[in-house]
């Protein structure tokens, strides 16, 4: 039996989705985050960095969200439920699975932690100036990469309904949370194809399952 050891709003998310659509049984183990919002340390038992997601398969550990979906594709994927055999497509596919967390992450991350710069747990008397650093970052550098980004994001699912080309694959379940991410912090209004490849990935019954499974995802902080 696979065990999900899942943090609330995190990126496990995807890997219970991939589950529910590859229909394969697994059990979940439930974390809950800190105050801080970072993961507790008793995840550190499971994995030295003590980050979600991590699976359990028997006596194998398996982290990082890319990993962890490649190796349940090639392990539990015998029907070719989402497995690519077109070779154009499986390079699509493998090309979004490691941009999601390669450069499309890295740039939400930064943005989020300059627009607390101003907040607490900075100390008060330096919430003016932080505050006011984190902003111009964001306008000189962050914002600019980002429109970047959305742009080749749209582009793309406008000449293609999913981001291997005409297959579902799991490079869109790895896709799935940049944007979602992107979409309760800044909104998709200027992207409607991507828009409407988020709205047509929460209609799936699989994705639907996993938010009964694991709960609700709320990235707005």
């Amino acid at each position: 039996m696979i065990t999900v050891h899942h943090l609330e709003h995190s990126r496990s998310h995807r890997v219970l989705w991939l589950l529910e659509e590859l229909e394969v049984p697994y059990q979940i183990k439930r974390y809950q985050r800190e105050s801080t919002m970072l993961a507790p340390e008793a995840l550190k038992k499971i994995h030295p960095l003590g980050k979600s997601p991590i699976i359990t398969d028997e006596n194998r550990v398996v982290a990082e969200s890319g990993a962890i979906l490649e190796y349940l594709e090639n392990k539990y994927d015998a029907e070719y439920r989402l497995k690519l055999t077109d070779e154009e497509e499986a390079l699509q596919s493998r090309y979004w699975l490691h941009y999601a967390e390669g450069s499309l992450m890295p740039l939400l991350v930064m943005k989020l932690i300059f627009a607390r710069l101003g907040q607490a747990p900075v100390p008060w008397l330096l919430r003016p100036i932080g505050g006011m650093f984190g902003k111009g970052v964001q306008k000189a550098f962050l914002d600019k990469q980002l429109k970047l980004h959305m742009q080749m994001i749209e582009n793309h699912l406008v000449a293609h309904p999913w981001f291997a080309g005409k297959r579902f694959s799991i490079a869109d379940i790895q896709m799935s949370f940049p944007l979602l991410a992107l979409n309760q912090r800044a909104g998709l209004q200027q992207m409607p194809a991507t828009q409407k490849w988020l709205e047509t990935v929460k209609q799936r019954a699989a994705w639907q399952r996993a938010i009964q499974q694991g709960g609700d995802i709320n990235l707005q902080g």
